[in-house]
């Protein structure tokens, strides 16, 4: 198994591209996204190495990139606008793609939240090249030499949205150093992880670092 760095260069161009095996633990530095491919029954933890750090992470169904997580579908599925501990997220073909097996964390995951991209920070006043998730998905995507036509909506792990009446509160992270949620593949998929770069919105404390991506051994 192969884990891919998506890296972009200050010019903001894609950076050379390389592939690490899989070994234990992969660093996904601040801003930046790496992609993996999961076996079903396989269990990832996504750690924040510092502490207030937001992830976003998708799944793509192994053979098919068209199928993916959806947040939307999840919420459906299970009654909930945020995730818990045991709970299946579902793909839009309503189909189980991962479970959420631990949380050492606060237990703060947006599902209400699109990824960043451009436009967004076009829109706070960022001027030139900004980083973003969405360019982090399709970056690490093409490391794997996939593609998808859109972005889907991630789950944001760590990420502390309340809903405050008809309201969203948009608050630093809660998550500390060492905090992890691991999940398990209920298929064969794809999961991409990407340090949010986001530092106009406080989502993130002002200031991006890195998470972890951890590959567990097998429970057999």
């Amino acid at each position: 198994m192969i884990i891919y760095s998506s890296r972009v260069g200050p010019d903001g161009f894609l950076a050379a591209m390389e592939p690490m095996t899989a070994r234990g633990r992969t660093v996904v530095p601040a801003r930046e996204g790496r992609a993996l491919r999961l076996s079903a029954g396989q269990r990832v933890s996504i750690v924040d190495l510092e502490g207030g750090q937001v992830g976003d992470v998708f799944a793509f169904a192994a053979d098919d990139v068209t199928e993916h997580l959806s947040a939307s579908h999840t919420r459906a599925a299970t009654n909930r606008l945020f995730p818990a501990v045991g709970q299946q997220f579902v793909t839009d073909r309503r189909r189980p793609i991962l479970t959420l097996v631990s949380d050492t964390s606060p237990g703060w995951h947006d599902m209400l939240i699109a990824a960043c991209d451009p436009a967004r920070y076009a829109a706070l006043g960022a001027e030139g090249f900004h980083a973003s998730c969405a360019e982090n998905l399709r970056l690490a995507l093409a490391s794997l030499g996939l593609a998808v036509p859109v972005t889907p909506q991630p789950v944001n792990v760590f990420m502390r949205i309340p809903v405050d009446g008809q309201e969203l509160r948009w608050l630093p992270a809660a998550s500390r150093p060492g905090d992890a949620v691991t999940f398990q593949a209920a298929m064969d998929c794809v999961l991409v992880v990407s340090a949010c770069p986001q530092d106009l919105v406080g989502i993130n404390g002002g200031r991006p670092t890195p998470l972890a991506v951890d590959l567990l051994p097998d429970l057999n």
